[in-house]
Formats: structure tokens, sequence, C-alpha cells
């Protein structure tokens, strides 16, 4: 089978994020293969763009901007939180990562920021937001 990944593939294959400084975020080439279906938010719309049309066997590294990554940071994503919602076994500390429950009950993670007074302040952006990242792909299966 010799099929392009489309909009409504399953699409078995390695993966590694890395910083355009060459800094590594994650990968899979040493673990097990991943399983993506195309369309259905598993990845960034801007990675879905940069495997589309690729086949098995193909192997490719691409350079995502920062709108196709994770991307601009937002300081609308920034919010002062009260320092009663951290439980007191895990005070906050600035660059300590939290999950926090948004109002729909869905969990967001959260970085601090700084320790006020009496308010946290935490950046709700994903880490990666507003960073040009190299995506590597191998691609195993369609």
């Amino acid at each position: 089978m010799n099929d392009e990944i489309n909009m409504h593939s399953l699409v078995l294959m390695h993966y590694s994020v890395a910083l355009t400084n060459g800094s590594l975020i994650e990968s899979s080439f040493d673990d097990e293969p991943v399983e993506i279906s195309m369309g259905h938010g598993d990845i960034t719309d801007g990675m879905e763009l940069a495997i589309f049309g690729l086949k098995e066997g193909d192997s490719q590294t691409l350079t995502l901007s920062v709108e196709q990554g994770f991307g601009p940071r937002d300081e609308d994503n920034i919010h002062d939180m009260p320092l009663s919602d951290f439980p007191d076994d895990l005070p906050p500390e600035t660059g300590l990562s939290y999950s926090f429950e948004s109002p729909d009950g869905d969990d967001i993670p959260g970085t601090v920021i700084r320790v006020k007074k009496d308010a946290v302040e935490v950046d709700f952006n994903h880490p990666l937001a507003g960073q040009g990242i190299f995506l590597g792909v191998r691609i195993l299966g369609v």
C-alpha cells in the first residue's frame, strides 16, 4: 500500500520535536511509535499540514514556524491565581507547572511565573508557544 497521508488517515509514525537551537523536547524514536488520527486534534494543525501527502517509509525533518507549531505566546493567557488555589503540600514556586481545572472541567497546565504576596502569576500558554520548532518524522504506516 502506498497511500499518501490525507485528512482522514490513521498514521503510525515516529516523531521528534526540537527547538531551533537544537534542544530536543521529545521523541518517540527510541520508544514506541505513535498513532495519530488526522483531523482529530492529536497534533497541531501545522504539524498535520507538514506531514500531509507523505507516504509510508518517508522520513523528513521540517521547520515549523511559531504559527505552525504551538502558536504565538498570548499575554491574555497569563492570569493571577489566588494563593488559596494551591495545595498546602505543594506551595507555588517560580518555574513549577501545575494542572488547573477549567470552568468546564478540563485540565489546563499552567506554569508559575511569579509568586506575589497573596496571588500567583500563572502562564497558561503552551510551554513551546512563541517558538519555531523542528519536527522530525518517519512514517511507518498509513
